[in-house]
């Protein structure tokens, strides 16, 4: 996969003048943000229009690594013994589902116990579709009746596990448009019932943006912030023509640290965001 940075240094030549209104249109068209690609311009400029290719790589590599926060430590489950909740919320078409489940195989490879929950009432298709990964996985797995209330279900999902010792839960909500304001409630309505059975679940509220989307990515992220406590975001499709910018912008601007990225199809193709790595290899 050829990153952001590849393809900047095959653009620039050491034995020409650095043309800083490409350089910025590059900057922008990665979804690092306007502020932040005229930041960085600045700071460049300082040095004059001969700058080395390696250079410009390594300041912008610079400015990324000082907006980006430290790397989040490891799920661990609660001390209290009770499982630990996470709810899963995004647009349709995003890759949540397929989120929910490669994080679901990501702490059964660390020898942690996981129930998945098919919150999404409302679609059979995703219902079956994460029952199916369920079974592949070889985790546990709840679903409810169709239409059923889905707060429901992750509140008897939820009871089950804690009856179970199951360390891990993942609710996978439906998928819904940051713009549909009812749908949007229904979230915060999960987030209350989940509380009846542990004052302190949902311990991780993930918000799977797709990095494919650009800056509507970013509207997203401002629009479920409104409605929704979120912990952190999952960005998917990094293995494709996917611009890693945006979650520097949406931490930039909305202090959402990334969690988990997924690089590929297969459920190992999902890991924890490491910054280094991140930025010398992804973006």
């Amino acid at each position: 996969m050829a990153g952001f940075f590849d393809k900047l240094i095959s653009k620039l030549l050491d034995d020409k003048d650095v043309d800083w209104d490409q350089l910025e249109a590059d900057l922008v068209t990665s979804d690092l943000g306007i502020r932040q690609a005229m930041e960085i311009i600045d700071d460049l400029q300082q040095l004059g229009r001969k700058v080395k290719a390696h250079v410009v790589v390594e300041k912008v590599k610079a400015h990324i690594n000082e907006v980006l926060p430290a790397d989040q430590p490891p799920l661990l489950p609660p001390i209290d013994d009770k499982p630990y909740v996470i709810t899963m919320v995004g647009v349709n078409g995003v890759g949540k589902t397929t989120s929910a489940a490669k994080l679901a195989y990501l702490l059964k490879r660390k020898g942690f116990s996981v129930m998945l929950v098919a919150a999404d009432t409302f679609r059979a298709a995703a219902v079956e579709q994460l029952e199916v990964w369920s079974e592949r996985l070889g985790v546990e797995f709840m679903k409810g009746a169709p239409n059923a209330d889905p707060s429901s279900v992750c509140y008897t999902a939820h009871q089950k596990a804690i009856n179970d010792g199951i360390q891990f839960v993942i609710c996978d909500t439906a998928g819904r448009l940051h713009t549909k304001h009812n749908l949007m409630s229904e979230l915060e309505k999960i987030r209350r019932t989940i509380a009846k059975n542990d004052e302190h679940a949902p311990h991780l509220s993930l918000l799977v943006v797709d990095a494919t989307t650009g800056s509507n990515a970013m509207q997203q992220a401002k629009e479920f912030s409104k409605a929704v406590n979120l912990d952190g975001l999952v960005v998917t499709k990094l293995d494709g023509s996917g611009k890693g910018g945006v979650a520097v912008a949406i931490y930039r601007e909305l202090k959402l640290p990334t969690r988990f990225i997924g690089t590929g199809e297969e459920p190992e193709q999902f890991e924890y965001f490491q910054r280094k790595r991140f930025v010398d290899e992804l973006l």
